[in-house]
């Protein structure tokens, strides 16, 4: 039976169930062995794989394994020592990065920073704020953003372009655990809502989406994939992360999907995760 939770426009709707591209729908992406090379050797080394509508795909590795490569690789921004990405043709991506520099004396407002390089409009730039859970932000320098704040920004910054899919090179990098669990969350609602893939590469073992369809280890070459519960059984896992991390693939959801009525005259929806 389909839930009912509360939607990032504040509305609690009927939650449909998503429905995931058949294995034989045509991938958004795919990288046909590809490699990348740099001065001090391979990054990457013979990476196949795919990515389709509606799934979504996290990327775990130990630092310097090639995550945030293979990003860039998917997007075009590196070089290809050999083999090939095909996209979709008229594929729409959302791209939000592992880091974003902003001058502190410089005066972008949140606003103005969302209608870049294309001017949106006021209603635009609000909807995609208030879906993301930054709302009203619209006047604040964002260089005086906290680090929260400025995922969520970049996040709505990705979704005014009508994503097929989300891309997100580390989105957590610098939140705490809480934060992070909670901008995965969004994530996953965001694609509950709007269907769009998610390929996002996780740097903090602990907070993997549990909704994530299907976990890639990577290490220059694909060691394993499968589903959060299986890479983290398998022995090419646990060899670059140790016999206990068996439980590290977040699998933090646990089943306590209530409501409470919080007196204020509102039903509010609580979906729990550790």
């Amino acid at each position: 039976m389909p839930r009912l939770r509360r939607g990032m426009s504040g509305a609690v709707a009927r939650q449909a169930p998503v429905a995931r591209a058949p294995a034989e729908t045509p991938p958004l992406i795919e990288a046909r062995d590809l490699s990348v090379r740099y001065a001090h050797g391979l990054a990457l080394d013979g990476i196949s794989l795919t990515i389709r509508g509606g799934e979504i795909v996290t990327v775990v590795g130990p630092n310097g394994s090639g995550k945030s490569t293979l990003i860039k690789a998917l997007l075009g921004a590196v070089p290809l020592a050999s083999g090939q990405v095909i996209r979709r043709p008229g594929l729409r991506i959302g791209y939000v990065p592992q880091r974003l520099g902003i001058d502190a004396t410089m005066p972008l407002t949140v606003g103005r920073f969302l209608s870049l390089p294309r001017r949106r409009d006021a209603a635009e730039v609000s909807g995609a704020l208030t879906r993301t859970g930054a709302a009203g932000l619209e006047d604040r320098p964002i260089a005086r953003l906290s680090g929260g704040q400025l995922q969520r920004v970049l996040l709505a910054r990705a979704l005014l372009a009508g994503p097929d899919i989300l891309i997100l090179d580390e989105p957590t990098q610098g939140l705490d655990q809480p934060g992070a669990a909670s901008f995965y969350r969004l994530i996953e609602e965001v694609r509950d809502e709007t269907g769009c893939a998610v390929l996002m590469v996780s740097h903090d073992l602990h907070v993997v989406m549990s909704a994530s369809d299907r976990v890639i280890c990577l290490n220059h070459h694909i060691c394993c994939q499968g589903s959060p519960n299986h890479v983290s059984e398998a022995p090419e896992y646990r060899a670059l992360f140790g016999e206990g991390t068996g439980g590290a693939l977040a699998l933090y959801r646990h089943a306590h999907d209530h409501r409470h009525d919080s007196g204020d005259g509102h039903d509010h929806h609580h979906n729990h995760e550790t």
